[in-house]
């Protein structure tokens, strides 16, 4: 999180937006607010367990995923300097390192796609995979129910979850693995492809190897793959 931290507040001093009465509001969104109403229903989101909590600066809008959510006001100074002990200030980061290169227009897709976005997507990651690494195999840290259905039809496939609820449970006869195997499976693989979430977990670094390539997905990365120079799946996002 420190490269993070170095990087935004280059970016905020390079644009000019250092001083500390700058202000961000970040609010937690219902379900339907960040995703619509898209024709499955078996979303993170939708078991209320994450949320979306979105950022606002200047206008310019900027999401993460969190398990710990609130409404949030503060200085941009305050949110770059803050203490990030917890999921919920990684979100408030994270969020609003999104809505400030938004706003600069440095990322794009920086809001959840919604009703048949996730559907559409679903549709273009095996042309994405292909297309990048050929016939990997997939090791999937982070369920994503409708990446599941394809990409464990077309190729070697793997997945972990952090909710106890989802472990052991199948989709297309994959098991849903605990978090605990992701180093082996991060071993066994040729593609870690991971959920954005993962920054706000502080769990991103793990999944990152020089032996082999990651890929992390949606709209919660952002703003933290373009800072690092990591690659992003998200063709939907808004």
């Amino acid at each position: 999180m420190e490269k993070l931290k170095k990087q935004i507040k280059k970016i905020i001093k390079d644009y000019k937006i250092q001083d500390g009465i700058v202000r961000i509001k970040t609010k937690v969104l219902s379900a339907e607010e960040a995703i619509g109403n898209p024709e499955h229903n078996d979303y993170p989101i939708q078991k209320g367990r994450e949320r979306l909590m979105q950022a606002d600066f200047n206008g310019a809008y900027g999401v993460a995923f969190t398990d710990m959510f609130g409404d949030y006001n503060g200085s941009l100074y305050e949110i770059v300097n803050m203490e990030l002990k917890n999921n919920f200030r990684r979100a408030i980061f994270i969020s609003t390192i999104n809505a400030v290169l938004s706003c600069f227009g440095l990322v794009d897709k920086t809001s959840h796609c919604r009703n048949e976005g996730p559907v559409n997507c679903r549709k273009r990651i095996v042309e994405f995979m292909r297309d990048n690494f050929g016939n990997p195999k997939i090791f999937q840290a982070g369920l994503q129910p409708r990446f599941v259905e394809v990409l464990s039809k077309e190729f070697e496939f793997r997945v972990t979850d952090m909710d106890k609820d989802n472990i052991g449970k199948k989709i297309n006869g994959v098991t849903i693995g605990p978090a605990g195997d992701t180093e082996k499976n991060i071993e066994w693989c040729d593609v870690v492809f991971a959920t954005g979430s993962t920054f706000v977990n502080e769990t991103y670094e793990q999944l990152m190897m020089d032996s082999k390539p990651t890929v992390f997905y949606g709209v919660t990365c952002a703003g933290a793959t373009y800072l690092l120079n990591l690659k992003r799946y998200c063709p939907e996002g808004i």
